[in-house]
């Protein structure tokens, strides 16, 4: 037995020296004199520290550190003092190894990277605030050094590659973080491959029966895809070739995760997303030339195609914030179909596959500073000191996603903001206080309200008054996390100055009436009143909500109230409801037994029915709520508090019900609802609770609330109801 693990160890030696290898040559490109020996030191170094620990999947540990190291290079583009950095991204938080010793082996700077990342490796902890607070820390250390993030969306995307021999419960948490925060990041660091991929891996783990429905059926249609690519390039290779370009041109398919999106937002089968592919033209081309070619070779294909006309996106001339320049147009292909053509330059290709990275490359060349604005941006959010930090981590979100648009000022300055901003975000863009004492608005020199969402390209000039303060209103009105925050930290402000005075009153009210004045007792007023802080309370009291009958209303009742403190013990009761749900002998929530103990009610939001994928969710106020894995809130309550999320499975049971419903859509016939009905309550005696239909046209539009006993009960139901004559499509809907 012994001699087999001594040659497993040799075997495993050689795997690490070829892997090791492999990583070099990926560097290549970027090493100077004396690099090889700093990764050789730092390789040495990893190897040395985590040499007795392996992976879930029983692998030597270093394999992750070498594959990190590998995808920052090869994938992001990132020089030597990350590459090494990669390499020792866990030694410092797993093993003997401390900061001091990193620095002076390897200078500050890559100590202070690796303290960021260490940082970043607590961010996803017990208690959610902290994690957002985590998130906020490692957003800091991203303002210091970009290149933090990048290895940490590198080291993500590692493990999301590799996740398959973690539990379930962990996949899910892990899978539900990235595609809330690591997939946006790489958007909006322009990284578009690796963001596609972090998505594509979340939903295999999300959704694994849609995941692999789509990539089957993907792989069913790939030669005749090749084919059709084929006939559709040669013609533009011809032409491009005659006029002395110098181009590649491939078909490259659409991302799962896109496909899946489409097919939700438009309500369609998979066979009715016509782009499942788009046509990349990379063109080589100088510096100065490079516009004026994208914009030839538009000309060569839509001389050949018919276009869109409103489906053209230039990208060129007014590239994305986070860099991306592109131009993008869709034909008619020979077959009738739709196709998506892009067309780039090697360097904005680059740029587009690599994000920031790539830009640094090209910085002396290029005037755009956008990274540098949006981390700029990002500073301003983290300084605000008022933000609750899991409001900052969906305003960040936010921000992260959304597509721009290009706002002038009178002036003719241009003003990039996020897709969906209103005038009153142009005036907390160009300065706070613009933002605060902002009336109106007047919008290529019409007057518009402060809710008027701009459109591309609009001149917007904004009027002020200095009798304006900010209303808590106006956060229903703006989108961009600047003006939020600053709307939230003036209201703030107010908030306290009227609270002062309520305070003083409260203070000789509660004196006339012989109750001391103190925490505890203000605690219980706010209790009995149904406030959520104290703050709340003193306005009451300010603003005349609560005057002296009312509190001699709460002394009366105080001989009954049970003495309650407020928010201390919310932590406590999770703790014990988390303690009480998972017992002794299992971690596992089932669900369906006589659960006298632990009250659990099903979420409204995604309406979950035995033989969904489900989770547990502990609230304070409400026990626990069952949602299915794929609802629409999983990855918010995931990422945000996984410490709350309790593994959850139905237990097979006496036949409950529970309701669902369906959403039918077919061509309108005589005696289509008749049929309808009789599948549901005929063959398969299912109850309706209520059904309601529209027709228009010609076109039968019905949901139908239903109740079923299980999963495998529905999708045969489902499968029964698009048998009949007329329907063309059902879907299940949320809530």
């Amino acid at each position: 037995m012994k001699n087999t693990l001594v040659i497993d160890l040799e075997a495993e030696k050689q795997e690490i020296l070829k892997r090791y290898r492999a990583l070099l040559r990926a560097c290549k490109p970027t090493l100077q004199k004396g690099d090889k020996k700093e990764i050789r030191k730092a390789f040495d170094m990893a190897l040395e520290s985590h040499k007795d620990m392996r992976r879930k999947s029983g692998e030597p540990y270093i394999y992750h550190p070498i594959a990190v190291a590998q995808i920052a290079a090869e994938e992001i583009g990132l020089g030597t003092t990350s590459i090494v950095c990669a390499l020792l991204h866990d030694v410092v938080e797993d093993t003997e190894i401390t900061l001091e010793d990193i620095e002076r082996e390897f200078g500050k700077k890559t100590a202070k990277i690796i303290d960021g990342l260490t940082k970043i490796a607590g961010v996803f902890d017990y208690n959610s605030s902290l994690q957002a607070e985590n998130f906020r820390k490692m957003l800091l250390t991203l303002a210091d050094d970009v290149r933090v993030i990048l290895i940490k969306l590198a080291d993500r995307l590692h493990n999301m590659r590799t996740m398959d021999f973690m539990p379930r419960h962990k996949q899910l948490k892990i899978a539900s973080e990235t595609i809330y925060l690591y997939a946006p990041l790489a958007h909006r660091l322009g990284l578009y491959a690796i963001k596609s991929e972090l998505e594509d891996l979340s939903m295999k783990y999300l959704e694994p029966d849609t995941y692999k429905f789509i990539a089957t059926k993907l792989n069913e249609k790939k030669a005749e895809r090749t084919l059709f690519v084929k006939h559709f390039v040669e013609p533009i290779n011809e032409i491009l070739a005659e006029q002395g370009f110098v181009a590649s041109i491939y078909g490259r398919p659409k991302s799962i995760h896109s496909i899946w999106n489409k097919m939700k937002k438009k309500n369609i089968p998979f066979e009715e997303v016509y782009d499942l592919f788009a046509i990349r033209i990379i063109l080589d081309s100088s510096p100065e030339n490079e516009k004026a070619d994208c914009w030839k070779a538009y000309s060569i294909v839509t001389d050949l195609y018919r276009p869109n006309p409103d489906r053209l996106r230039d990208w060129v001339s007014s590239p994305k914030g986070n860099g991306y320049e592109s131009l993008h147009t869709t034909v008619m292909g020979p077959k009738g179909q739709w196709v998506e053509v892009q067309i780039r330059t090697q360097r904005m290709n680059e740029i587009a596959e690599k994000g920031f990275a790539a830009h640094w490359k090209y910085k002396e060349s290029s005037n755009d500073n956008g990274l540098d604005q949006w981390i700029l941006k990002v500073r301003e959010m983290l300084n605000n000191p008022e933000a609750n930090a899991l409001d900052f981590l969906d305003d960040f979100k936010m921000n992260l996603f959304s597509d721009e648009i290009f706002i002038f000022t009178p002036k003719g300055a241009l003003i990039q903001l996020p897709l969906g901003a209103t005038a009153l975000d142009f005036a907390f863009e160009i300065h706070t206080d613009v933002g605060a004492k902002c009336i109106g608005a007047k919008v290529n020199h019409k007057l518009v309200p402060l809710s008027y969402k701009l459109q591309n390209g609009d001149q917007v000039e904004i009027i002020t008054s200095g009798k304006q303060v900010p209303k808590e209103d106006w956060l229903n009105i703006v989108v961009t996390a600047k003006a939020k925050s600053k709307i939230k930290s003036s209201l703030k402000e107010e908030k306290r100055k009227i609270a002062e005075g309520g305070k003083e009153t409260l203070e000789r009210k509660l004196k006339s009436l012989k109750i001391t004045y103190n925490t505890d007792n203000l605690n219980k007023l706010s209790y009995f009143f149904k406030l959520s802080s104290t703050q709340e309370l003193f306005i009451a009291v300010a603003t005349g909500k609560i005057e002296l009958k009312d509190l001699k209303e709460y002394l009366a009742s105080e001989k009954e109230i049970e003495n309650r403190g407020t928010e201390r013990n919310e932590g406590q009761q999770i703790e014990a409801l988390l303690n009480k749900v998972k017992g002794p002998e299992s971690d596992i929530l089932l669900i369906g037994e006589d659960l006298q103990k632990i009250d659990y009610t099903l979420a409204a939001c995604c309406n979950p029915i035995p033989g969904d994928d489900v989770f547990g969710f502990v609230t304070v106020s409400e026990g626990i709520k069952i949602h299915r894995t794929n609802c629409p809130n999983a990855a918010q309550l995931m990422a945000n508090y996984g410490y709350r999320v309790v593994k959850a499975k139905w237990n097979k049971q006496q036949e409950l019900t529970f309701l669902t419903g369906l959403h039918i859509i077919g061509i309108d016939d005589v005696g289509l609802i008749n049929n309808i009905t009789k599948v549901i309550s005929g063959d398969f005696k299912v109850n309706m609770r209520s059904i309601t239909v529209d027709t228009d046209n010609g076109i039968f539009d019905g949901s139908i609330m239903i109740f079923v006993n299980d999963k495998e009960h529905l999708d045969n139901l489902i499968k029964n109801l698009l048998e009949v004559k007329g329907v063309t499509g059902v879907t299940r809907f949320d809530a």
